[in-house]
């Protein structure tokens, strides 16, 4: 961690993306899979505004595989922190799974957990690399999980790289999979970094993952002519900087250019980048989008692009939660979501253990 870093921010920011990946995976469920539309904008608008009012009884939000992945992940730091021990994450995975099997998994990743579980976590990599005909899965289930680890090794970069990748290969081999969830590791550990009282630079930022992404591609394909096609996250990041370079303020139709360029699907490719575009759009007024809490509109707009908007929006809450900290989290919002006190006290011991690693 940053020697600079003030405790009570630390602590703050390990509550705020824990807790940012839990709401926008909460808010973002009811709309997966759906279109995007005027009317959807317009049930969400009015969802998030009634959320931003007084406290009001109504069932909570619950959680989805996301979640249940994410504080696996946490409990394996809390518990066996360093090197990651990948075989016990994988019983915990598998044990969160046929503890509560109805939690929106992948058909992938539960033929990956029966395998696990068949062969006694004997042989952690085959189940995964035998997916899609030996090619592995591209999907943004490794993605939707790391926040945790981007805030535990917080002050050890090359770590976190080797742990987000070990937790990623239990269920995803395929680069595009891999390379996802080390891209939102990245972006999540760079929002921790940052001080949320100065005003971010969000082409900086941008520029700062793809000269990350740029070693971390390259040194997989081992391309280094520049006459040959952009590595695939570099050319994603590029877009996210055109597209915040052009927004032009009085445009009401933001999202459609979004899920054009970025998309909105369940390949890591078209979502982790998203999920860093709104978090960076967010810094600024979103048309349709009424409110001076940056992180609600980070959320709010994610859930607007519909598709697989519960975990763009889970990705994109452990960003900005990761930025900004748990104060700018409402309280209406946190209690409407399943587990919201449990997903507390799991950052709390997840930033005591980095204290101690």
């Amino acid at each position: 961690m940053a020697k600079a870093m003030d405790s009570v921010l630390a602590k703050g920011k390990f509550r705020g993306s824990m807790l940012g990946s839990l709401i926008g995976d909460c808010m973002g469920a009811p709309y997966e899979g759906e279109e995007f539309s005027h009317g959807l904008k317009t049930m969400v608008r009015k969802y998030f505004d009634k959320l931003d009012g007084p406290y009001f009884s109504a069932p909570f939000k619950p959680y989805t595989d996301d979640t249940a992945m994410t504080k696996s992940v946490a409990k394996c730091l809390i518990e066996k922190p360093t090197p990651l021990d990948v075989k016990y994450l994988a019983k915990l995975f598998v044990q969160e799974y046929f503890l509560e099997p109805r939690r929106g998994y992948g058909a992938g990743v539960v033929e990956v957990f029966k395998k696990l579980r068949k062969n006694k976590f004997e042989d952690l990599q085959r189940p995964a690399a035998e997916q899609f005909n030996g090619s592995g899965s591209y999907g943004n289930g490794g993605a939707m999980r790391v926040a945790p680890i981007g805030l535990f090794f917080n002050g050890n970069y090359e770590a976190m790289i080797e742990a987000a990748e070990r937790c990623t290969r239990i269920t995803h081999t395929n680069s595009l999979g891999v390379n996802g969830a080390l891209l939102q590791c990245i972006a999540v550990h760079q929002s921790f970094q940052l001080d949320p009282k100065e005003k971010l630079d969000v082409t900086k930022f941008a520029d700062e993952l793809i000269a990350k992404m740029e070693i971390i591609e390259q040194d997989q394909s081992g391309i280094v002519d520049p006459n040959e096609p952009t590595p695939p996250y570099k050319e994603q990041l590029l877009k996210v900087k055109e597209l915040l370079s052009c927004d032009d303020p009085n445009d009401p139709i933001v999202e459609e250019e979004v899920i054009g360029s970025l998309g909105n699907s369940i390949a890591a490719l078209n979502s982790v980048p998203t999920a860093i575009y709104c978090f960076l759009r967010a810094h600024s007024e979103i048309p349709g989008i009424e409110t001076d809490n940056a992180f609600r509109r980070s959320i709010q707009f994610a859930v607007n692009l519909a598709g697989d908007c519960d975990t763009i929006a889970s990705m994109t809450g452990a960003i900005s939660g990761a930025y900004f900290g748990d104060s700018c989290i409402g309280e209406t919002m946190k209690k409407h979501c399943e587990y919201h006190e449990e997903v507390t006290q799991l950052a709390d011991k997840l930033y005591e253990a980095s204290l101690i690693k």
